[in-house]
């Protein structure tokens, strides 16, 4: 009998030893009733069938042995893909569903294998082969989807456990900034009043990139809103901000042709206090942080140079992305330093507003953070020669 005949015929048996081996995936499937655990399975194997019986040939054969499997023309979801995310909302382990999966295999090639009177003939080899290839491309479904579900879960998390911090860190920083402005306190209470409301900022500071990055995770984009502004003026503000933070550090400031234009204040702010304290951060101690800004009528560049040790090559590679993992160095100071997030977001919130950030480093002269900005419209529409 062939095996795509055999599944149909036999498929009761089939999901009864599934159901039996996904029992055991405790504690996850504790909860689960017969149905749960049947869950797509029946829906999967009518599938495998399927494909046993539709003519295939070598390319074809070859790029589902890559994992690429010919896309429905209407889009839909898989039963493959559905069993994952039910996986992943039921509290299965990836390891778990991969089990699953293996299990199903072993059981449809056990049975037919018996039912054969334990042989299998030359003419069944391409049955197999097949078989295997549907069940990989399965699977290959269900960890796609399940490992979507579960990083949206994870930054939903934290989009709330960030969002829930918020107002106990209020009362800190506003009861710390009261203390402070009775100007009562004696030493040492007024020291470690004003710690805690420094420490209490900068928290404050890095759960809103908490909050950024999820958003931007979680499909919704850094959002902003552009009013007319000077970005020389908020350059200066900038770095005056950074300065005050940093008073044995020196930043030169060369701003005279950013002029007006259409931007997100408080978010450009955001990004250049970033690279800026970034710059401070990797920039050999006693060295000059230099920030030009320099323009055209189509768009305005402003450049963050420091010195020091230069990026590495594989560095350099996802210097935007976030979460990445630094090379620890003199500099770097704390986790925060090493989550990355400052990069990530400033790269989001110039890419919101159809920019772009480039970087270069060299031993030589030094590194330099690029930020174009277009006064209106993304830059790819911006003449050759602008800024």
């Amino acid at each position: 009998m062939r095996l795509s005949e055999f599944i149909p015929a036999n498929r009761q048996a089939i999901l009864e030893e599934w159901e039996a081996f996904a029992r055991t995936c405790s504690p996850a499937s504790g909860a689960m009733d017969i149905v749960a655990l049947r869950d797509h399975a029946s829906e999967m194997l009518t599938v495998i069938v399927e494909d046993l019986e539709t003519p295939q040939n070598k390319a074809e054969q070859s790029e589902k042995s890559k994992g690429n499997a010919p896309v429905s023309e209407d889009d839909a979801v898989t039963a493959a893909e559905e069993h994952g995310a039910d996986r992943a909302e039921s509290g299965f382990s990836v390891e778990q569903m991969v089990s699953e999966f293996r299990a199903l295999r072993a059981s449809v090639i056990r049975l037919w294998i018996k039912s054969q009177g334990g042989t299998i003939a030359p003419s069944d080899i391409d049955d197999l082969t097949r078989f295997n290839e549907a069940i990989d491309q399965s699977l290959a479904e269900s960890v796609s989807r399940y490992t979507e579900d579960l990083d949206k879960s994870k930054e939903m998390f934290l989009a709330m456990l960030g969002h829930d911090l918020r107002s106990p860190l209020n009362a800190i920083v506003m009861s710390a900034e009261f203390m402070l402005e009775t100007k009562e306190l004696p030493e040492p209470h007024l020291t470690l009043a004003s710690r805690i409301g420094s420490s209490s900022r900068r928290m404050e500071r890095m759960i809103g990139d908490l909050l950024d990055f999820t958003r931007s995770r979680l499909g919704g984009g850094i959002p902003i809103v552009r009013e007319e502004m000077s970005m020389d003026k908020t350059v200066h503000d900038v770095v005056e901000e950074i300065c005050a933070a940093h008073p044995d550090r020196t930043i030169k400031i060369d701003a005279r042709g950013g002029d007006r234009g259409n931007w997100d204040c408080a978010r450009i702010s955001q990004a250049l206090t970033n690279i800026v304290g970034n710059a401070l951060e990797h920039g050999a101690v006693g060295t000059v942080v230099s920030v030009n800004v320099a323009g055209d009528d189509k768009a305005v560049a402003i450049t963050v140079h420091n010195n020091g040790v230069p990026i590495s090559a594989h560095q350099m590679n996802g210097m935007f992305g976030p979460m990445k993992s630094r090379e620890a160095n003199a500099s770097t100071k704390g986790a925060y330093g090493n989550l990355g997030l400052g990069l990530y977001i400033a790269e989001r919130i110039v890419t919101a507003h159809g920019g772009r950030i480039d970087v270069e480093s060299t031993e030589d002269d030094g590194t330099v953070f690029t930020i174009r900005l277009p006064r209106s419209g993304p830059l790819d529409q911006i003449p050759a020669g602008g800024a």
